[in-house]
């Protein structure tokens, strides 16, 4: 894995489908490690810096514990731990934070604040999370379906029901493409990607051999797939108004029984990056049951708590991808 040795990670259109695999056969090994009590620590000495303008459980749980397990210190700067884009640009906190620590997580709002962090701080910076990509989740998201899939990658089909906008749904398209895979987004046309992002993706689909599909009917979208994705329907730092708008436009790609159903293949696995809303035990919940008379938004209690929901080893899988991100790029 030397050939990552300094590299950032701020989207996976930067990384080719050996790269990608690479990381994800080192997760694996790392995860195996980890259970079997044999890991050995490669990041003794390293420290990084944790920066979130956006709040977190699986990201900064999974950098922390990835970084601990490996022998690493990490810093941790909540959204109000820092003076970056306040009292500080962004490239002056860079340099700052460079010359202090060993490699930068950031989660935030703007892209080119994670790329303007990787232009001048002279270590590696990953992408914790931003408005247009989540690099991080993915790898956790094919890690996973390896486990439950035995098809290679390349013939693995699976669809994003929901916001086609939506960052996770974005860097899931990319890494489809980059892997060859089959990917269908189902959408209402006006939540399809932009012109531009379908262009990328195309673009990396005809390298590959990969399917990027784009559906409005929500059964045929889903039909003869392995896995069924979604994720919330207004996405953090979105304004509340928003709430209204997209119900109206995306109650018909809710994943519920039926539609799990309508994958016609009894092996289905249903995947979300998490937080779910799909009861009414939060207080987003709550409101939303108040506001429109729902008790769950983009996937029912029903699917989320059933034996085909594998949103929980997803969930653990976001600390050993980032572990093998963190041992390929440092160690």
């Amino acid at each position: 894995m030397t050939h990552l040795r300094g590299r950032s990670v701020l989207r996976l259109d930067d990384f080719t489908q050996a790269e990608i695999l690479d990381l994800l056969r080192l997760g694996a090994e790392l995860k195996a490690a980890k259970r079997g009590g044999y890991e050995a620590q490669r990041l003794k000495g390293k420290a990084l810096a944790l920066i979130f303008e956006k709040d977190s459980t699986r990201t900064r749980s999974g950098f922390e514990v990835a970084a601990y397990d490996q022998g690493a210190h990490v810093t941790y700067m909540g959204p109000s731990g820092s003076h970056i884009g306040h009292k500080e640009s962004v490239k002056d906190t860079a340099r700052v934070l460079g010359r202090m620590y060993d490699a930068i997580e950031f989660r935030g709002f703007a892209q080119a604040d994670v790329e303007l962090l990787a232009r001048h701080a002279g270590v590696p910076v990953y992408n914790g999370l931003t408005d247009s990509a989540h690099p991080t989740q993915v790898l956790a998201d094919f890690m996973t379906m390896r486990e439950f899939c035995d098809k290679p990658l390349k013939q693995v089909s699976f669809a994003f029901m929901g916001d086609g906008q939506d960052n996770v749904a974005l860097s899931l398209a990319m890494g489809a493409a980059k892997l060859g895979m089959r990917m269908r987004f189902g959408a209402p046309e006006a939540l399809w990607p932009a012109a531009e992002d379908k262009a990328r993706l195309a673009a990396a689909a005809e390298v590959s051999g990969a399917e990027i599909l784009y559906e409005a009917d929500p059964k045929q979208a889903v039909q003869g797939v392995d896995f069924i994705y979604t994720d919330v329907w207004v996405s953090m730092g979105e304004d509340d108004s928003l709430w209204e708008e997209r119900i109206k436009l995306l109650r018909p790609y809710q994943v519920d029984a039926a539609l799990m159903r309508a994958a016609g293949n009894d092996a289905v696995k249903f995947m979300h990056c998490l937080p779910a809303f799909h009861n009414t035990e939060t207080a987003v919940g709550r409101e939303i049951e108040r506001r429109f008379g729902l008790s769950a938004l983009e996937v029912t209690e029903e699917v989320f708590e059933s034996p085909a929901s594998i949103v929980f080893d997803e969930a653990e899988n976001r600390m050993h991808s980032i572990k093998a991100m963190l041992v390929a790029t440092l160690a």
